[in-house]
Order: C-alpha cells, then sequence, then structure tokens
C-alpha cells in the first residue's frame, strides 16, 4: 500500500505542475483543461491521502507481504446498501451538469438542484426507511 501512496503523490504533485505550467502556456485563458488538470491532480492527492489513512489504521495487508496468500484476504470489507437507486440518481445529475456546461446554464442549474437532492439522499439512506440504525 505504501507504494501506491507514493505512487498517487507524485502524480498529483506531477500533475499540479503540468497544469501550473500549462496555464502560463496559454496565458490562463483555456478553461476546461486548467480545471481538469488541478481536478485530476487533486483527486490522485486524495487517494494518496485515503490510502495513507488506511495503511496508518490497518497497517501491513496481504497486498505488502511478498508471501501472502489470496486466503488472507477473507473478511468483510465494509458495510454497502443492499440496493440503493441513489448512486444511479447522483449520476445522472452529474451527467446533466456536465451537459449544461455545453448546452445552456438552465440544464446546469436543474442539475445542480438533482444533484444535492441525490447527494443528501444517499448520506442519510441509513437514517430512515428499512435500512435505518
Amino acid at each position: 500500500m505504501r507504494t501506491n501512496v507514493k505512487l498517487f503523490t507524485i502524480l498529483g504533485v506531477f500533475l499540479i505542475v503540468v497544469a501550473t505550467v500549462y496555464g502560463f502556456w496559454v496565458r490562463w485563458t483555456e478553461w476546461a483543461g486548467i480545471p481538469a488538470l488541478y481536478a485530476v491532480a487533486g483527486l490522485s492527492l486524495m487517494t494518496a491521502v485515503f490510502l495513507w489513512l488506511t495503511d496508518r489504521k490497518f497497517g501491513q495487508g496481504p497486498d505488502d507481504d511478498e508471501h501472502g496468500e489470496i486466503a488472507q484476504y477473507a473478511g468483510t470489507y465494509g458495510s454497502f446498501a443492499p440496493w440503493s437507486w441513489w448512486p444511479l440518481g447522483l449520476g445522472v445529475a452529474c451527467a446533466g451538469l456536465v451537459l449544461g456546461l455545453a448546452l445552456g446554464w438552465w440544464i446546469f442549474l436543474v442539475g445542480v438542484g438533482l444533484g444535492i437532492y441525490f447527494l443528501v439522499g444517499w448520506v442519510f439512506e441509513y437514517s430512515k426507511g428499512d435500512h435505518a440504525h
């Protein structure tokens, strides 16, 4: 896991440098590629932080052991909803956001509203209904 942390950290820093150089190269006038490069850098660094925190919490895993066996991966990996439609709705809302950027602001605003609705529904999925804790 430590190798993955290093890999994603290096990738994130590299993309920040590339985005900054690209921004100066186009004189900060191109508003599609610059934010996209910074977003991918942020996602890489978020992945690195997640893996680092997971490594600190669980320590050495079966994938870090050179002589590890597949059977060592057995066990519970987390708590997942048995059936959830909220991620599908959130995906449709994100598609509406991107479509709105291309076609019109009113579609973008509808996507924002749907995104907020589906995100709140997904976050509070276990707060009410059949699967309430």
